[in-house]
């Protein structure tokens, strides 16, 4: 949001609006129950990855090629096996 406001010009609002997204984003990682921060972290990226790829299509008409998808799907596999591989703890 904020991107767009400084390329598009949309507003005070988009800066406001993404500065608070950008805040949640942050904050929500602290309250996920695994005690590893580079794991959600990593976690996180993954579904930023991906989000972000459809941020561009819903805000900004961006039509992803087969590139952009089977990266996203690509960082959202890695994902998964960061999070939900077994593990003695």
């Amino acid at each position: 949001m904020v991107w767009q406001d400084v390329r598009e010009h949309k507003g005070i609002a988009w800066i406001g609006g993404g500065v608070i997204a950008l805040g949640l984003y942050g904050f929500v990682a602290t309250l996920q129950p695994d005690a590893h921060f580079g794991r959600v972290l990593a976690a996180y990226g993954g579904i930023f990855v991906a989000g972000s790829i459809a941020w561009g299509v819903i805000a900004d008409g961006y039509r992803p090629d087969r590139f952009d998808v089977t990266g996203a799907l690509i960082c959202l596999v890695g994902m998964a096996v960061i999070m939900y591989a077994p593990r003695s703890h």
